[in-house]
């Protein structure tokens, strides 16, 4: 184990195409940072050239080899001062002559590892191939150190992978756009694999794009331990491996509680062609139609009383149905109440879960809700799926918490089903801990997953608001709720999320449910949060333009066409270094 080390994450404005001052001005920062203590110090993504280059020819006169000259002057660096460098620079292969965006880790003794950005953004492959070298782990004096660039973090395979490959700390390195920062892909990142993730970003105006800021420390419980809002600065954070190597969320040992053995779909790719066309292949199980349709979630605390359960939920349904909606979510032990499941649990055939179906048919509108369940001798946390004129069914939990495995049994397999509204998935309380349970419901096809919780703090942050000016209609102002996990959860995988979680859990303010829009760059966002009530209600779109391509991003999944599953092989092993 070692020591708990200063990271610095500099945040930096290249003057576009002169190389010369840019090295000079980031050997000064990286000066600075190291003489104040740090030991780990990144850069960001092509800081020593600028970013916005129009083709191959344009930056050929500005790559180089890693090792090359200029990792050989920041080596100096770390020689002198002990330290650890991420460097940010566009690489060429001596073999190949194929160019990279690539972060190099240099050491005291030198070149200690690269990584080559795998997943591009829209302007790589103008000049740049897709990284070849996977997603490594460096091990260190000070550390086991990941590299990651900009947009391989919209994907949550790769901060995963280098998790599950003993990551203490992600170096994420970037020229971040179109979103006041620290943004909620870094934080939601760090908290769901456990680790600190120090983030440097670029700020400032090139070739009219705008460039967010926002650099920073981010601690695996969430904390933003530093950062430089606007200009060059350095955002500075204690690293301890000793806390990164527990793996834990609000005290969960999340990767012990992994079921590789349920992931193998991680492996495909059901997007790579016409969505519409894929999922009607051979006539099995079709996507309906896409059209507009009104959802619901309701927010309440669940107590042992069915009765008063069932008169909560009645009363939010009626309200939800008036108002429009086929589908409401209820939290998870929305029938059974959260104290004692394991004594208040109940089987699908008991009257209040009956009472609930007739209540689905009465209305014309589906009711997701959780519930403890029992069968026979074992007891499960499940969620009732209630729809008109169709026998209910329920869902098992597949990833407990450490007191849920007390007394219930995990469940085996994965929930999708279909609606008039479009495919719907379920994920329930712990489960949604896990980005490989939404990503497998969106490989599915999902339109819509349905989270029913219950959660307390910690999935949600406030923002005081940036200079940096974004363009319109971007936000930039304070805002109370600029992280809320779920919602990433709904952006990452291009589906609606219905998140529907206790209003109080052990005496916590709890609460936040909403349904979170499909694209996380949509603004203003297309989402509704519970205010007062409990109930929100929102119409969510699957509708397209075309008969032929899905125009909507819910159905054509954006970045789930761009991922890179030839990467991800450990995903789905039983045996990873944590």
């Amino acid at each position: 184990m070692t020591d708990p080390f200063k990271g610095a994450a500099i945040q930096f404005e290249p003057d576009f195409g002169n190389k010369d001052r840019n090295v000079s001005a980031l050997l000064a920062l990286v000066e600075e940072a190291a003489t104040n203590g740090a030991r780990l110090i990144t850069t960001p993504e092509m800081c020593t050239t600028g970013y916005c280059w129009y083709d191959r020819q344009e930056v050929s006169g500005l790559v180089e080899t890693i090792p090359g000259p200029t990792t050989d002057r920041f080596a100096e660096l770390a020689h002198k001062h002990d330290c650890f460098i991420v460097l940010g620079l566009p690489e060429v292969d001596a073999e190949t002559n194929l160019y990279y965006n690539s972060a190099a880790l240099i050491g005291p003794e030198g070149l200690v590892g690269v990584h080559r950005k795998t997943h591009p953004y829209i302007s790589e492959p103008k000049w740049a191939a897709s990284g070849n070298l996977g997603h490594q782990v460096f091990e260190t004096k000070i550390g086991r150190i990941a590299m990651l660039i900009c947009m391989d973090i919209h994907f949550v395979e790769t901060a995963r992978l280098v998790a599950l490959g003993g990551a203490d700390v992600i170096c994420h390195i970037s020229n971040w756009l179109a979103e006041r920062t620290p943004a909620p892909y870094w934080i939601s990142r760090a908290y769901e694999n456990g680790c600190y993730l120090m983030e440097s970003n670029r700020w400032g105006l090139e070739r009219g794009v705008q460039f967010s800021g926002g650099s920073c420390v981010i601690s695996p419980e969430t904390e933003i331990l530093d950062v430089v809002d606007d200009g060059d600065g350095i955002a500075y954070g204690l690293i301890d491996p000793a806390r990164s190597r527990m793996r834990q969320i609000a005290g969960e040992p999340v990767m012990l509680q992994r079921r590789p053995e349920l992931y193998s779909e991680l492996m495909t790719n059901t997007y790579t062609w016409n969505p519409g066309e894929f999922f009607r292949l051979y006539g099995h199980q079709p996507i309906e139609k896409g059209r507009r349709s009104r959802i619901a979630v309701g927010e309440f605390t669940p107590t042992s009383d069915h009765d008063a359960n069932l008169s909560m939920m009645s009363a939010l349904a009626e309200q939800a149905k008036v108002q429009g909606s086929e589908l409401i979510v209820f939290p998870a032990f929305a029938l059974t109440g959260l104290d004692n499941p394991a004594q208040t649990a109940i089987p699908l055939s008991h009257p209040a879960a009956q009472t609930i179906g007739k209540l689905s048919q009465q209305l014309g509108i589906s009711i997701i809700a959780g519930f403890a369940e029992a069968q026979e001798n074992e007891r499960f946390c499940s969620v009732m799926i209630a729809r008109p004129d169709v026998p209910a069914i329920a869902y098992r939990q597949v990833h407990l918490t450490q007191d849920e495995h007390a007394w219930a049994t995990p469940g085996d397999e994965f929930c999708v089903f279909d609606l008039p509204l479009g495919r719907v998935g379920v994920m329930v309380g712990h489960d949604a801990a896990f980005p490989e349970t939404g990503r497998i419901l969106a490989l599915r096809g999902c339109d819509l997953i349905c989270c029913p919780s219950s959660i307390s703090d910690g999935f949600h942050l406030g923002h005081p608001g940036s200079k940096v000016r974004q363009p319109e209609p971007i936000p930039y102002g304070a805002d109370q709720l600029h992280w809320h996990h779920y919602r990433v959860r709904a952006g990452e995988n291009n589906c609606y999320l219905a998140f529907s979680n206790t209003r109080t859990v052990a005496n916590q303010a709890a609460g936040l449910s909403g349904i979170f829009g499909p694209d996380t760059f949509a603004f203003p966002r297309k989402e509704a949060l519970v205010q007062e009530g409990g109930l929100a209600v929102a119409e969510i779109d699957t509708s397209s333009t075309s008969p032929t391509y899905p125009t909507n991003v819910v159905r054509r999944k954006d970045l789930v066409l761009m991922r890179q599953p030839h990467h991800y092989l450990p995903l789905v092993m039983s045996s990873v270094a944590i």
